[in-house]
């Protein structure tokens, strides 16, 4: 059974720090490129960032780049993403995906599976 696990959520003031854990278990995802996306209290989940776990090529949104950064712990199963420079608008609910492919894409219906997500406050 395939789960991916989130952790590392909380409630942090505007340029602050936290970082993400996404911990997968269930099958081998050397062939998976890993996502991750967020979704704010009524709008669209968009796409945040993604690597591939083989090779770790990494793909950010704009809105992102330079302040957050995606690595893989092969030995541990586990995807972080390093979020610096917090701002409010960072504020949502982070959800990890998994795509069985190499070939990063931002659009969250082509992941087949997915964590239940964990909660990011960012206060002004």
């Amino acid at each position: 059974q395939v789960q991916l696990v989130e952790s590392g959520g909380g409630l942090v003031q505007a340029g602050g720090s936290l970082r993400l854990s996404c911990a997968t278990s269930g099958r081998t995802f050397n062939s998976y490129t890993m996502g991750w996306f967020r979704q704010a209290p009524g709008k669209e989940r968009e796409f945040v960032a993604a690597i591939t776990w083989r090779g770790g090529r990494t793909s950010y949104a704009d809105s992102v780049k330079g302040r957050f950064t995606l690595s893989r712990d092969s030995a541990k199963n586990t995807v972080y993403l390093q979020m610096n420079i917090l701002k409010p608008e960072d504020t949502g609910v982070y959800h990890c995906a998994a795509r069985l492919s190499a070939i990063v894409v931002v659009t969250p219906q082509m992941y087949e599976y997915w964590g239940q997500g964990t909660q990011v406050t960012v206060s002004s």
